[in-house]
């Protein structure tokens, strides 16, 4: 059974320094309060291991929005990520400033990279990238031929923490989520030491009905309520 804590005490939690995984895609799925009190905290060197870099401003007006606070706020110094296009703080921190080092994986690779990480299998043989600059990658392990057909091998990617959002998530700590928001969220709560989940909502356990459950409660260690967004 997870324990149900605030979102402070789940921010403590964080150290300096910890690989934090961070679901959502453009800031949908996206922890969002819990994000914004770790945004507020004095946690600095992360290591984010997300989709992108979301984009500076939110679709309600915010100046920043989603896992871009934390960037905006330079408490990331590595981003492992497949698009960061939208935020040009990362283009700023990383080319210009040199405070923030971007390493990007095609999006596919880095989905299949994160399942690998939580089955315990030893990588990923994927043709995506062969020929180009992915096989100078520090997560390419060499590539291999298999019936005429070039395949890279990438690493599994694992992290101390996983921060997912769901729209509900029972007593237990299973949790659903709302249509697409689902997105990295899944994989990612396998693949982490710890895995903090905040819910819109908090449910009796039943609710949610079981077919509906995208992630099992046995993978959720914390869950905190954030509310509506």
């Amino acid at each position: 059974m997870p324990k149900f804590i605030t979102i402070e005490e789940a921010v403590k939690l964080i150290p300096d320094g910890a690989t934090v995984m961070f679901g959502g895609f453009m800031g949908c799925g996206n922890a969002h309060r819990f994000i914004d009190a770790l945004s507020k905290s004095d946690v600095k060197d992360l290591t984010m291991i997300a989709n992108d870099g979301v984009c500076p401003g939110g679709p309600m007006g915010e100046e920043y929005y989603g896992c871009a606070k934390l960037i905006h706020n330079k408490q990331v110094k590595k981003l492992i990520a497949s698009h960061v296009g939208l935020n040009p703080e990362v283009a700023q921190q990383s080319m210009v400033d040199g405070t923030l080092e971007v390493q990007l994986v095609p999006q596919g690779s880095l989905a299949e990279m994160i399942r690998a990480g939580g089955a315990g299998l030893g990588g990923v043989l994927t043709p995506t990238g062969v020929g180009t600059i992915i096989e100078e990658s520090p997560f390419c392990l060499g590539k291999q031929n298999i019936d005429g057909r070039d395949y890279l091998l990438m690493k599994p990617l694992h992290a101390d923490f996983a921060i997912i959002g769901g729209a509900k998530i029972d007593k237990c700590g299973n949790v659903w989520y709302k249509g697409s928001s689902q997105n990295f969220n899944i994989v990612m709560a396998t693949a982490a030491d710890v895995v903090i989940a905040e819910a819109e909502e908090i449910v009796k356990i039943g609710e949610i009905a079981p077919e509906d459950v995208r992630t099992s409660g046995i993978f959720v260690d914390y869950v905190v309520e954030g509310g509506k967004y």
